[in-house]
This record gives structure tokens, C-alpha cells and sequence, in this order.
């Protein structure tokens, strides 16, 4: 498969038009009483927009925001642009149609430069991050790099960044009409799933929904084990179908599923994988 680029185009991000993209009242003031205390169990989709928005509104710029919750590893998508290349680290612009942002890839070993090293100017990439206030500007701090191979990528993002934002301003409304001590459950994306849990756990239907909601729950408790969270590259699929027993095929329904919601995320190759979890 080739890696989508913009010499494939006319010379423009044309594939990114904003439009129904560009949210309006995307964001919650950080201060308000109905961001504190909801940070997202996962990685959000956004785009630039969001973000810009979020950071700009917040009086804190060590927390950013986005529809009331913080934000605290996020899912872009966009156009590679001025690319710069040090020892220590690779730095470029995200250009996702919506805005722009400014990216970090820090390099501490040969996976990390092998990952930036096929990243080029005009490459549409998919990358995993944390936001960062950096002299005065938001700036992505990415731990995860990877180039678009297949157009799909491009829109299945963008509606998941729907998604997820309607989701949130959905449960936003429904905290502010809870009684004091109601809790707001973390947005996975899906709705009516609760958190770090398959969309089958909330069936209770047949013995086979049942054992596929276990294997889902047992593939994710692996790699919210502290040493998976302490592996930097996190943990390979063969190692996980080898702890559980588990068919390859399903270990890898249920890590797909993980990855859509945003529980866990790929990181050196297509067979790693790391949970999003902070801790």
C-alpha cells in the first residue's frame, strides 16, 4: 500500500474543507463547574479547531478542556508540513483543514527515529499525543506517528470526532440535571457503554455475548497491567494471545475494538499496542 501524500492532489489539503468539522461552542471554559473533575479514560479524536478553541478560552493552559472534559491524549489527523529534523527530536505542522498545530516526536531510540524517519512534508498522518502549552501556544507532544495508507482513515476520523463531541455535550447536559454526587461516566465514543467495558457487557442476552464481553475485559486488564504500563512500547499481540489462551483472531477483535474506542493505542509497528490509561 502507498502512503497517501499531497503530490496525489492538486496542490492543496483538499481533502479537508472544514464544514461541518468547525464546531461551535466546542469547548468548556476550564474553570466551570462542569469540567472539574471529568478526565476522558482514553484518547479523543479532535481537530485543530478544538483544540485552538479550548486552549485559547482556558485560564489555565496546563489544562485544556475540550466539551467539559480534560483532555488529556488526543487523536489528530492532518497534512504533514515543515519538517524539521534533530538529533533529539523531529518537529512539523498539522494542517487538518480546520487549523493548524505545531507537533513534537521526541527520539529516544532506533524504534522512535524509524517511526519519524518516513514521516515527510505533504504526508497525511495519524498521530496520538498530549497537549502541551509551549511560550505561549498549544503544542502536541506525540507518542505515536502513523501515515495514512488508506483514504477512509479521513473521513471515519473526522466522524468520530462528531461523535465524540456529541457525546460529551450530551453528558454535559445530563450533569448539569443530576443531584450532587451523581457521577458522569467517561465518553468511549459509543453510547450507553460504560467505560473500559465492550459494547456486549451491557447485554445480557446469550453465553456467547457473555464470553465475548470477558474476552474484551481480559485482553484490556493485560494491558493495564503495571508492566505493560511501565513498557514504553507497551505489549505485543503474540504475547497477549499467549497469556490468555485466546484464539489470535479474537485477541486481535477485541484489541481493535480498544483501539477504535480509544482504551489503547499502536505504537512501534502494528503488533504493539499501549494502554491509553494514565494511572
Amino acid at each position: 500500500m502507498q502512503d497517501m501524500s499531497l503530490t496525489q492532489f492538486d496542490g492543496s489539503a483538499s481533502l479537508f474543507s472544514g464544514g461541518g468539522f468547525m464546531f461551535s461552542e466546542a469547548t468548556q471554559p476550564a474553570d466551570s463547574s462542569v469540567s472539574k473533575g471529568r478526565t476522558a479514560h482514553g484518547v479523543i479524536p479532535l481537530t485543530v479547531k478544538q483544540i485552538s478553541d479550548a486552549y485559547n478560552s482556558s485560564n489555565d493552559k496546563s489544562r485544556i478542556v475540550v466539551d467539559g472534559v480534560d483532555a488529556t491524549h488526543v487523536k489528530l489527523l492532518g497534512l504533514v508540513m515543515n519538517k524539521t529534523e534533530k538529533a533529539t527530536d523531529v518537529t512539523f505542522t498539522i494542517d487538518d483543514g480546520t487549523g493548524r498545530v505545531s507537533v513534537i516526536r521526541w527520539v529516544n531510540d532506533t524504534a522512535d527515529a524509524n517511526e519519524v524517519a518516513v514521516i515527510q512534508n505533504g504526508m497525511y498522518v495519524t498521530l496520538i499525543g498530549t497537549l502541551k502549552d509551549f511560550q505561549g501556544k498549544v503544542q502536541i507532544s506525540a507518542f505515536s506517528i502513523r501515515a495514512v495508507i488508506d483514504y477512509n482513515e479521513i473521513p471515519l476520523h473526522f466522524i468520530h470526532c462528531i461523535q465524540i463531541h456529541a457525546d460529551h455535550r450530551r453528558e454535559r447536559i445530563s450533569s448539569q440535571a443530576q443531584t450532587p454526587g451523581d457521577s458522569v461516566k467517561a465518553s468511549t465514543g459509543l453510547s450507553d457503554v460504560k467505560e473500559n467495558q465492550s459494547p456486549a457487557s451491557n447485554q445480557v442476552t446469550t453465553s456467547n455475548t457473555d464470553a465475548k464481553a470477558d474476552i474484551y475485559k481480559l485482553v484490556l486488564d493485560i494491558f493495564e497491567e503495571p508492566e505493560s504500563l511501565a513498557s514504553e512500547h507497551g505489549m505485543h499481540v503474540d504475547e497477549v494471545v499467549k497469556r490468555l489462551g485466546i484464539p489470535h483472531k479474537k485477541i486481535m477483535e477485541a484489541i481493535n475494538y480498544h483501539v477504535d474506542v480509544g482504551h489503547i493505542y499502536s505504537t512501534i509497528d502494528d503488533y504493539h499496542f499501549k494502554s491509553a490509561c494514565t494511572g
